[in-house]
């Protein structure tokens, strides 16, 4: 598929398109609440836009803070965050907010998983990686894994 890459790695294609199995989407989906916490801005809108598509309800910021008041209000069911917040690192926010809400599955999306320090961190604290660049399908496919795990 031809797509324009962007400085991060993230292809986008132009407008998100209509997923094939979008409206096969489990009624749970409606139900599941994501928050997205990823700094840069043109990813965390595709991500959300695929997300939102795909009938989850998804609370998106760029900073640590705004995710510390989501949490409270939404007690979200999985954390999609990039492996670099603000002054700290996605792992030390995912653990952070992990704290205050327990029930909360990880899924770090990033395009430095190939450095081993960083896949080797994931793995000590359970958290769920994802590679980029992906595709909105892929996107999905991984979100319905580890929100399928945290059920079974």
């Amino acid at each position: 598929m031809s797509g324009r890459e962007f400085g991060v790695p993230f292809v986008y294609t132009g407008s998100v398109p209509r997923m094939a199995n979008e409206s096969r989407q489990p009624k749970s989906a409606m139900e599941t609440t994501i928050l997205l916490l990823i700094s840069e801005p043109l990813v965390r809108l595709v991500i959300q836009e695929v997300l939102e598509r795909a009938g989850y309800l998804v609370m998106a910021t760029g900073d640590l803070g705004t995710a510390v008041d989501r949490i409270s209000e939404c007690k979200p069911d999985l954390l999609i965050i990039s492996p670099y917040i603000e002054t700290i690192t996605g792992h030390q926010a995912a653990k952070y907010l992990q704290s205050r809400c327990l029930r909360m599955k990880i899924l770090m999306v990033a395009g430095l998983l190939a450095d081993d320090r960083l896949q080797y961190r994931a793995e000590l604290e359970k958290v769920e990686t994802f590679p980029q660049p992906f595709t909105g399908e892929q996107l999905l496919e991984k979100v319905r894994s580890v929100l399928s795990e945290a059920k079974s």
